[in-house]
């Protein structure tokens, strides 16, 4: 990489709207449970994005095809380099790796390999249309679940 740049993460944001019901069904539950729910829904709709940039990804040594994950969590240097956006966030790709910026962007010395890109492209509205199912579906399980305790607590009561 050159002297004097700085690799940062690409951050890739979108705005989906038409999804209020969704919103204010999110907005009925308990915090802990919506959190919950969302971050169930976000992780199963990243999943096929990271299977698709694990067979994209280039291979050497496999190190990097291997280590492309779904998860919650950043390094301490991401975190310091992407302040979080929203409560709930999930990311996709590999761990902190400048070999994984050289792959994807490319540099002075070797061409770009996109790999992370494309799997975003191929999959992201196949990833909006799961991220809806499922909310919709855990929405409805935890307001069963919640009118289901609340009857058990007032036939407790009566």
């Amino acid at each position: 990489m050159p002297q004097g740049t700085k690799a940062q993460m690409s951050t890739v944001k979108f705005k989906v709207e038409g999804l209020s019901d969704l919103v204010d069904g999110l907005g009925e539950l308990p915090k802990a449970t919506s959190t919950n729910v969302q971050k169930r829904a976000l992780k199963a709709a990243a999943q096929p994005i990271a299977d698709d940039a694990q067979s994209r990804a280039p291979v050497r040594t496999g190190f990097l095809k291997e280590h492309i994950s779904v998860g919650t969590q950043l390094s301490a240097r991401q975190r310091s380099q992407n302040p979080k956006q929203a409560k709930v966030e999930i990311y996709i790709g590999p761990p902190s790796m400048p070999r994984a910026i050289v792959a994807e962007f490319g540099s002075v010395k070797q061409s770009a390999r996109p790999f992370m890109r494309p799997a975003w492209d191929v999959n992201k509205r196949r990833a909006l249309n799961t991220i809806r199912d499922i909310l919709a579906d855990e929405i409805e399980k935890a307001r069963q679940r919640l009118a289901r305790k609340a009857a058990r607590l007032l036939a407790m009561k009566g």
